[in-house]
């Protein structure tokens, strides 16, 4: 047996999105890595390209926690499992803290309060001073059972606007966790920083000020709750071996808890590599940005044809939008006209004028099975869309024209599923 002890643990969080809240949960969690903690990361949501973020930066694999894609006994049990053995837990928000599929539902407070952890705001106080009292005052006693334990002020400009948001939180008995000033590089660096962040120097100079200005001791007194043993099959692998496609952007949007579910697995690039598919149980096509790579994807014409003789021969495929793209006939871009393996009668534009949002969580029942998802993209399929084996929904129950596909044990659609 083991806990998620009442060990360090909190949740950043923001009123809004473009707060600064991403660019401070990167920052403290290589603090702390530096300071020599063991730090595991989360993110709240099905987000994938902030998990990559964490990882770079705290050497471990950052974990997903989504009240929608899966249950609050779920997330609990995943926030002890993958939490055992670290010192500290942070936990990154999305949006804005009460910004959910359904009003405050799926949010990030929706996480913090199925885990009972604190949150700590991340607020912009570069056009107010005292007003910033009734902002948090609202959102202090807006739920009483969200703990927000503390505020880290960005964007302050002088010493007299920093003594006035100390007044804020002397006035509403908050802590004030410290004032990060304005710095231009550093915004310009958070929008463009790569995979390798904590390599970069912006990074570096990121750390350097969240030190400085920053009373991040306090957040050493944080901690959220004991959780118990699972009961659901956690980190228990299930007896299958599965090949996944995987490169640093093609195929690249994974959830942490799929690949160790799998009791071995085996990674490939499409770009460059031929799967051995002769003892797999399942081939995984994830998604990302093969639009991108398409002139590679294409040139490695051996790997196509492996995929395609697999499917055809019926081995089971689960491809997820970029994976579907790759299954497709063709794949369009302003450059030229790409041949993808072929599987699924259909092409796929990612043509600018072309480029239409797609985005939003989605269920749909197959097989006597619930799946759960989320889609977000901007290509799409070249003239009508294709008609799907089931109905596909929104979050809120209501239908969407996302197709789902089966072709032999093929099972393919633009959804990033939750699980396999």
């Amino acid at each position: 047996m083991y806990l998620c002890s009442v060990k360090m643990s909190f949740l950043i969080a923001a009123p809004t999105s473009g707060s600064g809240k991403t660019t401070v949960a990167r920052g403290l969690m290589a603090l702390l890595v530096q300071k020599g903690y063991k730090v595991q990361p989360f993110k709240c949501g099905p987000d994938y390209i902030d998990t990559k973020f964490h990882e770079a930066v705290c050497g471990r694999p950052s974990v997903n926690l989504d009240t929608f894609m899966a249950t609050p006994q779920h997330v609990r049990e995943l926030f002890g499992y993958y939490g055992t053995d670290a010192d500290i837990c942070v936990v990154e928000g999305m949006m804005g803290l009460y910004d959910g599929y359904d009003r405050d539902r799926g949010s990030s407070s929706d996480v913090a309060r199925v885990l009972h952890l604190p949150v700590v705001m991340v607020v912009d106080a570069r056009s107010a001073a005292y007003s910033m009292a009734a902002l948090l005052s609202g959102f202090v006693g807006f739920r009483p059972d969200v703990n927000i334990a503390g505020v880290i002020f960005n964007k302050v400009s002088s010493q007299r606007h920093q003594q006035m948001l100390r007044q804020v939180c002397d006035d509403l008995h908050l802590r004030c966790i410290g004032f990060l000033p304005k710095d231009a590089a550093l915004e310009q660096g958070s929008r463009y920083l790569g995979l390798d962040f904590s390599e970069q120097a912006d990074g570096q100079r990121l750390v350097d000020m969240l030190e400085t200005h920053l009373d991040w001791q306090q957040l050493l007194t944080l901690h959220g709750e004991e959780y118990p043993e699972p009961s659901q099959a956690i980190g228990q692998p299930d007896g299958r071996h599965v090949v996944i496609a995987r490169n640093n952007e093609a195929f690249s949007f994974l959830y942490q808890e799929v690949i160790d579910h799998c009791t071995s697995v085996t990674f490939f690039d499409p770009e460059r590599e031929v799967p051995q598919l002769s003892d797999a149980d399942l081939l995984y096509l994830p998604g990302g940005y093969p639009e991108k790579h398409a002139t590679a994807l294409t040139a490695n014409e051996a790997c196509r044809r492996a995929v395609r003789d697999y499917a055809e021969r019926g081995g089971r495929v689960v491809a997820e939008c970029g994976g579907m793209m790759y299954l497709c006939q063709h794949i369009v871009t302003d450059e030229g006209d790409y041949a993808m393996c072929g599987v699924l009668p259909y092409s796929i534009t990612a043509r600018r004028a072309d480029r239409k949002l797609s985005l939003g969580y989605r269920s749909f029942l197959l097989d006597g099975r619930e799946y759960r998802g989320h889609e977000f993209h901007y290509s799409q399929f070249m003239g009508d869309v294709p008609t799907s084996v089931t109905q596909v929904y929104n979050a809120k129950g209501e239908p969407v024209d996302t197709p789902v596909f089966r072709y032999k044990n093929v099972l393919a659609s633009y959804t990033h599923l939750y699980q396999l």
